[in-house]
């Protein structure tokens, strides 16, 4: 008997989404590491996505690698490392997004203890505010990282849209490949990886205006979506329901839209406030907060209405949808990036893979 609430995973069409990802990107010369931290670590897709062509991985948890460390790919990590890890980042990571000197240091020193070489990103700023060194410090820093024996420069790199929201535009993609240019200069030195950020950089890939010389991307939501980042659209001939997140009713009753009593704080303090919309059939599917980001949840049968959740219970307005359901019967929901996380996170959600 199947078990509920589960995520339906396939396989299939995340195969169809790589490969596709892959070929924009290398009709512009952009070689890509596919992000895949979302998935937690699990065995099958990661399977799948390598099997499908992509030869670097990136995750933010080095857990992950640790578990994925009999299958072979280059494991890119995508969160700046602490200095607590490093040990383990030599160990498990073969490239490393960094911003630190003094991280990038002890990775070096690390590196060296186990005769061998770390490879590393160098971020820079340009101006969404999450990880990076400004660009004014790029050349100084650069240079004390040459010094560095157990350090190879692979490249700088960029993050945008996901702290500011600032999205990637001809001119901040200019300005990164300014600052790699400058560098070479100034160094004499040669840096073979120009990163240009995420998914939210695939519509200038797509539209063609990505400049000349970003020759690398981090791709996430972009395959497993199948939509960029910057706008939220989608992209044409890639799969958007690679995933099924599926419910089961456990009551289904007529009941009024606003509760009866005085009203007070619900389980998670806050202070609900309904609308008066009279009687209504109302659906409680086994779901909660506890699994689900309750805002970016989207049930595929348009006239189904989210009312809210608790816990365990998803709240839902059926009323529109007749006779149609009842209780034992599954409803079938998409979700965004950050709930695709939370289920999972959740050992509460079976993930059922379809191939």
């Amino acid at each position: 008997m199947s078990k509920y609430p589960c995520l339906e995973i396939d396989l299939n069409k995340i195969s169809y989404n790589v490969k596709k990802i892959k070929d924009i990107c290398r009709d512009k010369g952009i070689s890509t590491a596919f992000v895949t931290k979302v998935f937690c670590g699990d065995e099958t897709i990661i399977k799948e996505i390598v099997n499908s062509g992509a030869d670097t991985l990136g995750e933010s948890r080095i857990d992950n690698f640790r578990r994925l460390k009999k299958l072979h790919f280059k494991k890119l990590l995508v969160r700046i490392p602490m200095l607590s890890e490093v040990e383990e980042v030599v160990e498990y990571c073969d490239i490393s997004l960094n911003s630190e000197l003094k991280v990038i240091q002890a990775l070096s020193r690390e590196a060296e203890n186990r005769s061998k070489k770390h490879s590393i990103i160098l971020m820079v700023d340009l101006g969404d505010l999450r990880e990076g060194v400004l660009p004014k410090d790029a050349i100084e820093i650069v240079k004390e990282i040459l010094e560095l024996k157990g350090i190879e420069l692979l490249g700088i790199g960029t993050n945008l849209t996901c702290y500011g929201g600032v999205i990637p535009d001809e001119n901040n993609m200019g300005r990164l490949l300014e600052i790699k240019h400058n560098i070479e200069e100034s160094l004499n030195i040669n840096i073979p990886l120009v990163s240009g950020g995420n998914s939210s950089s695939l519509y200038m890939v797509e539209g063609g205006n990505i400049p000349k010389g970003i020759n690398h991307l981090r791709i996430g939501e972009g395959f497993i979506l199948g939509r960029e980042t910057a706008f939220g659209k989608d992209i044409d001939h890639l799969h958007k329901d690679v995933f099924t997140l599926k419910g089961e009713i456990i009551e289904i009753k007529e009941k009024p839209s606003i509760p009866e009593g005085k009203i007070g704080l619900d389980a998670f303090g806050n202070k609900p406030e309904f609308e008066d919309k009279g009687f209504m059939k109302r659906a409680i599917v086994a779901l909660g907060k506890q699994d689900i980001l309750l805002e970016v949840i989207y049930p595929r049968d348009k006239k189904i209405e989210i009312l809210g959740a608790s816990s365990d219970h998803l709240i839902l307005n059926i009323t529109s949808c007749g006779n149609k359901y009842s209780v034992g019967d599954i409803v079938e929901f998409d979700v965004n990036y950050g709930c695709l996380l939370s289920v999972m996170i959740s050992s509460y959600i079976e993930k059922r893979y379809i191939k």
